[in-house]
C-alpha cells in the first residue's frame, strides 16, 4: 500500500507508484476464420509488454516502492539481503538494507548502496521518486538515517554519486507512503501529522531546498497516493479518508498544486470501506488503484479525464488492486484479482496478481503473467516501475510474491517488449461422426499468457502438412470450442487428427494423435436429442483430457476437473460413444460458457450408480473451480437413492421421486421447468411433478455436472459429488414436452 515512481531521466516529470454487459463480452469471444486468413501476431495489441519473466534478483523481504529512469530501477522496502535470481533463501546472499540499484536490462544489482535504518522498530521506505531530471531521488517511509547520516522519514539521494543529501533535511513526525516530484516541490503523503514542525494531516508539499510550502490539504485519515496532473496545476490525493480541509470527499480527492484547496471532491464516489491505493496520470487521465475491506467493497481499478476529472469507466473485479502503471495505452495493474464475473470475465477462483486494460475500455486484455500472494498480508504485487534501456521498455513488479509464472522468485520481477517466448498449450482435441460421411474435429481453443488470437493448424493422417488453418480467440477462463468438419473422407474409413497452436513466432507441441471412423449411417438418438434443440450436448468420448466437447452444434464445451475415468463402457445408448465415470468426491464438469439466466430449461443426462451417499447429478451454479454461492435448477440423488429435483422460487422447491435408481442400471433422467411448472421424469415415464413452480432464481451462471453445492436443500445427501458413471448430458432452452421426453428414451437401443 505505498507509491513508487517511473520517471526517466530528460522525459516527462517523475512519476509516483505504491503501489455489466458480462454476457456480451463472453458471447463476442469466439472467432473462427479459414484457411488463409492472417496468423495470430506475437502480441494481442494494445498489449506491447510479454508475459515472460526475466531474470531478475531478488528480495529476502518486501519491496512496497519503485523509482526507475536512464535504465536504473530503485527498490525500496522492508529487506535485508538481495539474492541471485535461482538462489534459494540464505545462499548466496549480498548486504541490502531496505534499498537497492537495480540495472533494468540484466536485473542485477548496481553498485549504488544505501542502507535505511531506525534506532528503534522496523525501518521501511515506503516511497521513492526521481526528480523530472533523474538527478535526485527522494526516499520516503519509517527511517532515521541513510548510511549513518540522520535523517527523518523522508531523504534526497544524489543519483549520480549515490550518495545522501546533507542539504535536504526536514522533520516529518510519521511514516511517508506517498511522494511526487516537480521541478521545485516535493508532495508527500502519509501517517504524519507534522512536517517541519508545523501542522500539516497526512499531505504535504516542500520545495526541493527541503522548505514546508504553504500548501495545506490536511486529510483526517492515511494518506496512500499523490500524483501531479500533467501540466502541474492541480494534485491527485488518495489514501483512507473522509475529509479533505474539513470537505466530504472519500479515498479521492483533487486539489490545487499550490495552495491545496479543493478542485474536484467525491463524496460517495468509492465505498466507505474502500480506499485509494495508488494513482498513476497519462496526457489524457488518471488511475487509481482501490482496495476494499469486507463483503460489497470496491477493489478495482477506476479511470477518470483529467479534462473534467470525472470517471471514464470503473471495472468491478474483487481483490484488491495495490498499483497501476500505463505503457502504450494499457493501464497494466497488481492485485490479487479473484472474481471478474460482474465484468465478464472469470468467476471466482484462485487469484490473479497482474492484469492489463486499455486505458479507454475496463475488458481485460489477454495478459495473464501471475505470482503468488507471497509473505507478509499477502496480496502479491505492490508497486510497478518502468524504464527503457538498449532499445528495450522494461516493466518491473516488486511485491510480497515468492513465485513469479510458478516459479520461485521472491520480492522483484520483471517483463519486456520482447521477445515473446512463451508457447501456447497444447489444444485438447476430441473427433465426433454423427453424420455418414464426415468427421467432426472439436477443439478446445489453447491459452496464451500474452496472447489472445492464435492460430491452430490441423494435420491428418501423419502428414506434416496442415490440412486446415483458422484462428481464435481464448483466455484462460473462457477457452470455446472450435470445430472443423473434414468431408473428404468415405465412410468406414478410420483417420487421426493432430492440431497445433501458435502464437506466430511460438507453436505448440501437436497433440496427441486422435481418431474416429467415419460412421456409416446416422444414429438416431443422438440425432433427435439435437432436432430437439439441445443448446449443450456432452456425449463424454474423450480420453486423458480435460475438454468435453458439445455435438449440440452451438459450440458450448465444457471443462473436465480432476480426472474422471474417461471412456466407460457400455455406454447408455446404441452406438461407439462412450460414458463418463465421476468419483463422488471432487471431480465435475462445469460449462465453459457464462450462460444467462435459463428461465425455462431441460436438463437431461443418463446415470449409472450404486452410491449410498448420494450427489449432485446436473445443475446450475455460479462459480466453476470451487463450490457455487448460488446454485439452483438442479437434479441430485439422495443417500436413499430416490431422484430430487429443485429450484429457488423464493426457498427451495423441489419435486422428487418415489422410486430409487441406485441399482447399478443405466436410468434416463430428465428434468423441466416452464409455464406449465416442474416435472422430473426418469425413463421416459413422469415420476413427479408440481404445477406451482414456473420461476427460479435469475444470475448468469455455469451448468455443472457431477458435483456442486447442496447447502440447503431438503433431504441433502451425505456427498455434494455424484459417484458412478454419467452419459449423454444435454440442456435445452424449453421445457422439453413428456412425449418428447418419452421418444428420446425409446431410442436407447438405436
Amino acid at each position: 500500500m505505498m507509491n513508487g515512481s517511473t520517471g526517466r531521466r530528460g522525459g516527462g516529470r517523475g512519476r509516483v507508484r505504491a503501489v455489466s454487459a458480462a454476457l456480451g463480452l463472453l458471447a463476442g469471444a469466439l472467432t473462427a476464420t479459414t484457411v488463409g486468413a492472417s496468423p495470430a501476431a506475437a502480441l494481442t495489441p494494445p498489449v506491447a509488454i510479454t508475459a515472460d519473466d526475466l531474470s531478475t534478483w531478488q528480495t529476502n523481504g518486501i519491496v512496497w516502492s519503485m523509482a526507475a529512469g536512464d535504465g536504473i530501477v530503485y527498490a525500496g522496502g522492508t529487506f535485508s539481503r538481495l539474492r541471485p535470481p535461482t538462489a534459494t533463501p540464505g545462499t548466496n546472499e549480498q548486504p541490502a538494507v531496505n534499498f537497492a540499484a537495480f540495472d533494468a536490462a540484466t536485473g542485477a544489482p548496481t553498485d549504488c548502496s544505501l542502507s535505511f535504518t531506525i534506532s528503534s522498530g522496523t525501518a521501511t521506505v515506503r516511497a521513492l521518486a526521481l526528480s523530472p531530471d533523474g538527478e535526485t531521488l527522494y526516499a520516503g517511509g519509517q527511517f532515521g538515517a541513510v548510511n549513518g547520516v540522520g535523517v527523518s522519514n523522508i531523504a534526497a539521494i544524489d543519483t549520480e554519486t549515490c550518495t545522501v543529501s546533507n542539504t535536504f533535511k526536514i522533520g516529518v513526525s510519521a511514516t511517508v507512503r506517498g511522494l511526487a516530484v516537480t521541478d521545485d516541490t516535493v508532495y508527500l503523503a502519509g501517517d504524519f501529522t507534522q512536517v517541519g514542525g508545523q501542522p500539516r494531516s497526512h499531505f504535504a508539499a516542500v520545495t526541493t531546498g527541503a522548505s514546508l510550502l504553504p500548501f495545506t490539504a490536511n486529510a483526517d485519515e492515511v494518506a496512500r497516493a499523490v500524483e501531479v496532473t500533467p501540466d502541474g496545476q492541480n494534485v491527485l490525493l488518495g489514501g483512507d479518508f473522509f475529509r479533505i480541509n474539513g470537505t466530504n470527499t472519500h479515498a479521492l480527492a483533487v486539489v490545487n498544486a499550490t495552495t491545496g484547496q479543493l478542485t474536484k471532491s467525491y463524496p460517495g464516489f468509492i465505498h466507505n470501506n474502500s480506499t485509494v491505493q495508488d494513482i498513476t496520470t497519462d496526457a489524457g487521465g488518471f488511475y487509481t488503484a482501490n482496495e476494499g475491506t469486507g463483503g460489497g467493497v470496491f477493489d478495482g481499478r477506476i479511470a477518470l479525464n483529467l479534462n473534467n476529472f470525472e470517471q471514464r469507466w470503473r471495472d468491478t473485479c474483487l481483490g484488491a488492486t495495490q498499483s497501476v502503471l500505463v505503457h502504450s495505452g494499457v493501464l497494466y495493474s497488481g492485485s490479487h484479482a479473484h472474481d471478474c464475473s460482474s465484468m465478464g470475465a472469470f468467476p471466482d477462483q484462485p487469484r490473479k496478481h497482474l492484469l492489463a486494460q486499455s486505458v479507454d475500455d475496463p475488458k481485460l486484455l489477454p495478459w495473464f503473467p501471475d505470482t503468488n500472494d507471497g509473505i507478509g498480508e499477502p496480496v502479491g504485487p505492490r508497486v510497478m516501475a518502468q524504464t527503457s534501456s538498449g532499445g528495450r521498455h522494461y516493466l518491473w513488479v516488486g511485491g510480497e510474491f515468492t513465485t513469479v509464472n510458478t516459479k520461485a522468485q521472491q520480492g522483484l520481477t520483471r517483463f519486456a517488449d520482447g521477445p515473446d517466448t512463451g508457447v501456447p498449450w497444447v489444444p485438447n482435441v476430441s473427433l465426433s461422426t454423427l453424420t455418414p460421411g464426415q468427421i467432426d474435429v472439436n477443439w478446445q481453443t489453447s491459452f496464451d499468457t500474452d496472447d489472445g488470437e492464435l492460430t491452430y493448424r490441423i494435420y491428418k493422417d501423419g502428414s506434416n502438412t496442415p490440412i486446415h488453418t483458422t484462428t481464435g480467440y481464448s483466455v484462460f477462463w473462457d477457452r470455446p470450442q472450435l470445430t472443423w468438419t473434414d468431408t473428404d473422407v468415405n465412410p468406414g474409413e478410420t483417420h487421426s487428427y493432430r492440431i497445433t497452436a501458435s502464437d506466430g513466432p511460438n507453436t505448440s507441441a501437436k497433440s496427441p494423435a486422435q481418431s474416429a471412423t467415419v460412421a456409416s449411417a446416422t444414429q438416431a438418438y443422438p440425432a433427435r436429442v439435437r432436432s430437439d434443440g439441445a443448446s449443450l450436448y456432452w456425449r463424454w468420448d474423450e480420453g486423458t483430457s480435460t475438454f468435453a466437447h458439445d455435438s449440440s452444434g452451438n459450440l458450448n464445451n465444457g471443462f473436465m476437473r480432476n480426472g474422471p475415468a474417461y471412456r466407460q463402457t457400455p455406454a447408455a445408448v446404441a452406438g461407439p460413444s462412450t460414458a463418463i465415470g465421476f468419483n463422488g468426491t471432487s471431480q465435475y464438469a462445469y460449462s465453459n460458457r457464462l450462460n444467462p439466466h435459463p428461465a425455462r430449461f431441460t436438463v437431461e443426462t443418463w446415470i449409472k450408480t450404486t452410491t449410498t451417499q448420494g450427489g449432485r447429478i446436473i445443475g446450475f451454479g455460479n462459480l466453476t473451480q470451487q463450490n457455487s454461492t448460488r446454485h439452483d435448477k438442479l437434479v441430485y440423488m439422495r443417500n436413499d437413492g430416490r431422484l430430487q429435483f429443485g429450484v429457488r422460487s423464493g426457498s427451495a422447491r423441489t419435486i422428487a421421486t418415489s422410486a430409487a435408481y441406485n441399482d447399478g442400471q443405466w436410468h434416463h433422467v430428465v428434468a423441466t421447468q416452464g409455464p406449465s411448472g416442474m416435472a422430473l421424469y426418469v425413463d421416459g415415464q413422469l415420476r413427479a411433478s408440481s404445477i406451482l413452480y414456473t420461476t427460479n432464481d435469475n444470475y448468469p451462471g455455469y451448468w455443472r455436472v457431477g458435483g456442486d453445492n447442496l447447502s440447503g436443500w431438503p433431504n441433502r445427501p451425505t456427498s455434494n459429488f455424484f459417484a458412478g458413471q454419467i452419459d449423454e448430458t444435454a440442456v435445452y432452452p424449453t421445457a422439453l414436452s413428456a412425449s418428447q421426453v418419452s421418444a428420446h428414451y425409446a431410442l436407447r437401443n438405436g
